[in-house]
């Protein structure tokens, strides 16, 4: 190990300091660090591949599960070689910081000496150099010249280097091969038995800040991160961070549960049924779909076609009033399939997932339909829900898709009041369709691409109801192609040149003039 030297050896003279190989420690850290760098990705691999053995998509039987269990057992050592790649990426970093120190105060400090005797140094930093010296080179004396003061910093740094290449060191040996075994965390074991009662595993931060949910999800080995998941599913099934397969099956399991159970309330029980209907037609058809949010309580439901894990591109569909799950989510997982469809058709090569998002709890009422209350509400939870898609991908190492965010009628003021949440709206692209006015103009929405559609039949697009008309050139949005008769709900229509324009702002395929 390239820290061993340091490490050991019971203290480094100028001399020594001087000669370090300071290039083979820099391409130390930059091998480490590519990987650490790769390991998470794999990681995630291994993990997926236990996962498929376990649900019986590709094998079945004993053999299979056996060998389920033991792919995901290799995930908890994963886990924690990952982990101790990182603690000794850090100590690393330090280490070469103090070395690249200590050995350029080395280097001046004998040349200095070399020079020849000069003004002795004062007695409190004649002190401090005699004990440093003393603690490093035992039975040395300081050496008293110019280069005094320039030793002392030097010894100091090196000391601290020799700690920080005892802590790169100390931070693999914690996990042990051969015959050992990395020690397993209560979630390990609980992966292994039923777990009775909601409890989330300890380290999950307690603002939902979806960076630290997604940093303290990669943290759980594969084991775990199941045995989270059965133990309180609501509460996973609706974490922006947590990548999207975790947050599917843990809503199906919330789905499960509200179908059986008597108790579940008539209105959330239609609901419930509704979108179990809709999954198994679009699994019917060839559709993966993956249940993002499921809060019968609250009417709210997010579900996507295709898989936001890995796609290429994602486009949320994010609707206007009066649209609840129980009675319009067929209609808008409709327009989510055209969407990828002419997004595939724009780029066919492009792995597409779309979104049909509800979730806000829609205006319905006229007090709620003339102001933004139900839109600050839904601005809020589209802001994170989009920082956690960016979230649940980095954190691991892989690349974020190309976001759209496709708003339509007060779905429009929906992505207004998004923007307006602290940090930068996490979408590349915003399209408005029959918008009832925004508050400010395209700039105000922080996507690099903005573009509008509207058409003269469509009569909510010239009200200005919320402020400016997102049609006027004053707005800076970028036009896409309508008709003179194309109305309010025909926006995705295959009928109208829209829907294609659409599926290439998705795909990448359209830039604004």
């Amino acid at each position: 190990m390239v820290t061993a030297p340091l490490a050991q050896s019971p203290g480094p003279g100028l001399e020594a300091v001087a000669a370090w190989d300071i290039a083979l420690l820099r391409g130390a850290v930059i091998t480490l660090g590519a990987v650490a760098a790769r390991l998470p990705v794999w990681r995630m691999r291994l993990e997926s591949v236990g996962r498929s053995l376990g649900d019986a998509q590709c094998w079945s039987g004993p053999a299979a599960l056996s060998a389920a269990d033991a792919v995901l057992g290799l995930s908890v050592v994963a886990t924690a070689v990952d982990a101790s790649l990182i603690g000794s990426q850090t100590a690393f970093e330090g280490l070469l910081v103090r070395a690249e120190t200590a050995q350029e105060l080395a280097v001046q400090a004998l040349a200095a000496a070399s020079e020849g005797p000069a003004d002795a140094v004062e007695a409190q930093e004649r002190e401090r150099l005699t004990a440093v010296m003393a603690a490093l080179v035992p039975d040395a004396a300081a050496p008293d010249a110019r280069g005094n003061l320039l030793a002392l910093s030097a010894l100091e740094h090196a000391e601290a280097a020799r700690r920080a290449a005892r802590a790169a060191g100390d931070a693999l040996e914690r996990v042990t091969v051969g015959e050992g075994a990395v020690p397993a965390t209560f979630w390990d074991l609980s992966g292994r038995v039923a777990v009775v009662g909601p409890a989330l595993a300890p380290g999950l931060p307690a603002r939902r800040d979806p960076v630290a949910v997604a940093t303290w999800w990669a943290g759980l080995s594969a084991v775990a991160q199941l045995a989270v998941i059965r133990s309180d599913p609501a509460a996973v099934g609706a974490l922006d961070g947590v990548p999207a397969w975790a947050r599917d099956r843990a809503n199906r399991m919330v789905l499960a549960r509200a179908r059986d159970d008597p108790r579940t309330p008539p209105y959330a029980a239609f609901t419930a049924r509704v979108v179990a209907a809709r999954i198994a037609a679009e699994e019917a058809a060839g559709r993966q779909v993956q249940v993002q949010l499921l809060d019968l309580a609250g009417d709210r439901v997010v579900v996507a076609l295709g898989d936001l894990d890995s796609a290429g591109a994602i486009a949320l569909l994010v609707p206007g009033i009066g649209t609840t799950p129980g009675d319009d989510l067929g209609h808008l997982l409709q327009s989510t399939s055209v969407v990828a469809d002419a997004a595939r058709a724009a780029a066919p090569a492009m792995t597409v997932a779309t979104v049909a998002w509800l979730g806000y709890r829609t205006p319905s009422g006229l007090p709620g339909l003339a102001t933004r209350g139900a839109a600050r509400r839904g601005g809020v939870a589209l802001d994170t829900a989009l920082d956690g898609l960016v979230a649940a991908r980095t954190v691991t190492g892989r690349p974020p898709a190309r976001t759209t965010v496709l708003a339509h009628s007060y779905g429009t003021v929906v992505v207004d009041e998004a923007a307006d949440e602290p940090g930068r709206l996490a979408a590349d692209a915003v399209v408005l369709l029959g918008s009832p006015g925004m508050s400010d103009d395209a700039a105000s929405l922080e996507a690099p691409e903005v573009y509008d559609a509207a058409a003269p039949g469509d009569p909510i697009s010239w009200l200005g109801w919320f402020g400016a008309e997102t049609w006027a050139p004053s707005y800076g949005a970028t036009e896409l192609p309508g008709g003179t008769w194309l109305h309010h709900s025909d926006y995705y229509s295959p009928d109208w040149p829209t829907l294609a324009a659409i599926g290439e702002v998705v795909a990448g395929r359209r830039h604004p003039d």
